[in-house]
């Protein structure tokens, strides 16, 4: 096969270290926009960013050569960098270490925009924690509820 074609369609989450403050409403948006810019940095497509102020979901379409590991760490350490220039209440401003990272179907990548959309909405319901042991556990993914 002379080319290589992929389309790999990850459903990354992650949430703010516990001891740093929350992301302000305010800068949310801003966020949302410098993540894009740093997905697009990497050869990726950012195809929804969204979340609540302590934590982002994002849908993203990886090139080949990127994995998402790699993705992942550069874009925790570039938002986390830029957040600070912003103002001293993100001083202390860090991301936790670990992420979820989900693969998604073309076929199911308008439900996945959706539930990203809905965040706020999803939250009055369920806890980011409640949230994050349902994907797992719908992934069957094995974890360590001391780690979660």
């Amino acid at each position: 096969m002379a080319n290589s074609y992929t389309q790999l369609n990850v459903h990354l989450t992650f949430h703010v270290k516990s001891s740093a403050d929350p992301i302000a409403q305010a800068d949310l948006e801003r966020l949302y926009a410098y993540l894009g810019g740093c997905t697009r940095e990497q050869g990726a497509k950012a195809i929804a960013i969204g979340g609540m102020t302590d934590h982002i979901h994002m849908l993203v379409s990886l090139p080949a050569t990127l994995t998402v590991s790699e993705f992942v760490k550069n874009i925790k350490v570039w938002s986390s960098k830029w957040l600070k220039t912003l103002g001293p209440a993100y001083r202390g401003f860090a991301w936790q270490d670990g992420y979820g990272a989900f693969s998604v179907s073309h076929s199911i990548i308008p439900k996945t925009i959706n539930y990203i959309a809905t965040q706020a909405e999803h939250h009055k319901k369920m806890t980011f924690r409640e949230e994050y042991l349902k994907m797992l556990q719908a992934n069957e993914i094995e974890y360590d509820e001391r780690y979660v």
